[in-house]
């Protein structure tokens, strides 16, 4: 029996590795030239608590003050993010075929140019906490918000990753926020620029596409899609503004979608539920979409009233 199965391994084996020779992109073997997910993830764990000081323990180490944790974690870290990032980097054109000590060096710079950036995480961030605590009447004290809300999660990992983004750090940015995404439901892509308070309700569903602009005072609830009007381009739309423009003090009611990259929705303005917006909505505009109707299975003994939702307020703030 053990014979027999140790020879079905080995058959499998030769079946396996001759499959593997067939030159496809799934055939390629680089484990040492891709990013490992598991390390960028910790690094993600140990900003969130440079960056929330008082909320998330350092478990790894013993430590009396703030300045020695934060000391500690920021050795690891540029440990770790100058690796990582040695690594991508050479996905770039600008660093392909340059030697060795020419990419530490850029990564070293990169890694410590984003984190000179912390403190502006830090400043929006509070921001968006102030927003969900002044939005939810359900959050009973910040200290809940920062410890359970996932749309503040998505939000942190986004401006995080957004940084990096920025300072031309190539997948690094995505794995951290679709580590976000599986956690919460929320698919922020790191290309998007986001204002100051920022809030993300319940969240779950949410899409924002890459070349998205969203301005200050913005919220958002579950099921909305900030997304390209067509992706038929293929490659031939990467860089091109694909996704829409969302101005200051612009609400979005859950279940909505807003497409294109002319499409801008204009300051102070409320987008109901289950809206599909392709166009720009000028200022102050209330969107709502128009003949939906509530139907009723009921017994003719007790008759129920049609209901046009159009003139029923309360469907439009679903949430």
């Amino acid at each position: 029996m053990a014979d027999n199965i140790q020879n079905q391994i080995n058959n499998l084996v030769e079946k396996l590795t001759d499959d593997y020779g067939k030159g496809r992109t799934i055939d390629e073997i680089k484990m040492f030239e891709y990013p490992d997910k598991g390390v960028v993830i910790d690094i993600l764990e140990k900003l969130k608590i440079i960056i929330y000081p008082g909320y998330y323990r350092n478990s790894n180490y013993r430590t009396y003050t703030v300045r020695n944790n934060i000391a500690i974690l920021l050795e690891d870290i540029i440990y770790n993010l100058k690796k990582q990032t040695a690594i991508v980097l050479k996905y770039t054109p600008e660093y392909q075929g340059v030697d060795d000590a020419t990419i530490i060096r850029a990564s070293e710079e990169v890694t410590f140019a984003f984190l000179n950036r912390i403190p502006k995480i830090r400043e929006y961030i509070e921001t968006d906490i102030q927003a969900a605590y002044d939005g939810d009447p359900a959050a009973y004290n910040k200290d809940e918000i920062i410890c359970t809300y996932p749309g503040l999660l998505a939000i942190l990992t986004a401006r995080i990753a957004h940084e990096l983004f920025l300072l031309g750090v190539p997948l690094i940015p995505r794995i951290m926020t679709e580590h976000a995404h599986s956690l919460t439901g929320i698919d922020i892509h790191p290309g998007t620029t986001i204002g100051k308070y920022f809030f993300i309700d319940h969240g779950t569903g949410i899409v924002i596409g890459e070349t998205t602009e969203i301005g200050n005072n913005v919220k958002i609830y579950q099921g909305v899609t900030l997304g390209a009007l067509s992706t038929r381009g293929g490659q031939n739309l990467r860089g091109k503004k694909r996704h829409p423009t969302i101005c200051d003090n612009v609400t979005i009611y859950s279940g909505a979608s807003i497409l294109g990259g002319d499409t801008v929705v204009g300051r102070d303005v409320v987008v109901g539920g289950n809206a599909f917006i392709t166009t720009s909505i000028p200022e102050g505009a209330k969107v709502s979409v128009k003949s939906q109707e509530l139907t009723y299975n009921y017994d003719s003994r007790n008759p129920v009233e049609r209901k046009d939702v159009e003139l029923d307020d309360a469907w439009f703030y679903m949430i």
